[in-house]
């Protein structure tokens, strides 16, 4: 238990460390942020999804001693609970009749992962607003000062774009876009970060479960539902509308990833079966050595 707890506490610390140095560090060190949830995932996978509560109730502490409740709050929801139950869901497993253990299903944790992506912007999207049109004024003006930083254009200045003649436009479609892209990006990272920890702890030698064998995996049977009620609500007008579009991005991401896992297993076993009419030479060979 003292061992989680210290997995836990350095686990949480450098998460912070990540956050705050992506943040507030030179524009070359916002990528830290992407991996901001990776010590969680480390110590839920490697150690005990204990250790990753533990990581979590750190980062709170330390965010709130450092800044204030909202950030410390955010934070933890946003990074922490996903990198947590990640890795949780990861490990978990149940005794099937011949004895041997069944390991969570690959497809699942990238539906999960999918989710997730979506739920955290989800989560954010109200702080900018509670209707349609007070989201997309706000979104704007974060749009419009971040084109403003990038370019030294004075805030008593018009909005200038090198080389576009109507940034308008431009801000306006990145405003209409940046909840659907912001919710890809969570999901490919949550995937990345899910990736990373895995692979660093099998290499450490500390992973309990078999890899995943990805070419294989299935999503459960709610997933095609899911997807279609995402997809018919994306067209209700409204922040509604805006939300359900968010769940049906990143459920799509999530079928577009599956359809690669097939199309790369279909590739493996035409490779095989070239192979195999290519050297039957080699094979009719090795037989009579056999």
């Amino acid at each position: 238990m003292l061992q989680n707890v210290l997995i836990g506490i350095g686990a949480g610390a450098a998460s912070a460390l990540l956050s705050v140095a992506g943040a507030f560090g030179p524009p070359s060190a916002i990528f830290l942020v992407i991996f901001a949830g990776l010590p969680i995932m480390i110590a839920a996978i490697g150690w005990s999804h204990i250790a990753a509560l533990v990581a979590i109730a750190t980062v709170f502490v330390g965010m709130f001693a450092i800044f204030n409740f909202t950030v410390a709050i955010a934070l933890a929801l946003t990074v922490g609970v996903p990198a947590w139950w990640l890795g949780y869901l990861a490990l978990l497993a149940r005794t099937n009749d011949a004895g041997s253990l069944d390991w969570y299903p690959s497809g699942s944790l990238v539906f999960w992962a999918a989710v997730l992506g979506g739920a955290t912007v989800a989560f954010a999207l109200p702080f900018y607003g509670l209707d349609e049109e007070t989201v997309q004024s706000s979104l704007r003006g974060v749009i419009e000062r971040a084109i403003r930083l990038r370019s030294d254009t004075p805030s008593d200045q018009p909005l200038a774009i090198p080389g576009v003649s109507n940034p308008t436009r431009i801000v306006d479609f990145f405003v209409f876009v940046a909840p659907y892209l912001s919710a890809m990006a969570g999901a490919f990272i949550n995937l990345l970060n899910l990736w990373l920890a895995g692979l660093t702890v099998r290499i450490s030698g500390r992973l309990n479960r078999p890899w995943p064998d990805i070419p294989s995996m299935r999503f459960p049977a709610y997933a095609f539902a899911a997807v279609a009620v995402a997809l018919a609500g994306s067209f209700v007008p409204g922040l509604a509308g805006i939300f359900a579009g968010i769940f049906a991005t990143v459920l799509l991401l999530a079928f577009a990833i599956l359809g690669l896992a097939v199309l790369h297993a279909h590739v493996e076993a035409d490779a095989a079966h070239a192979g195999l009419l290519e050297h039957p030479r080699h094979l009719l060979g090795q037989r009579r050595d056999e």
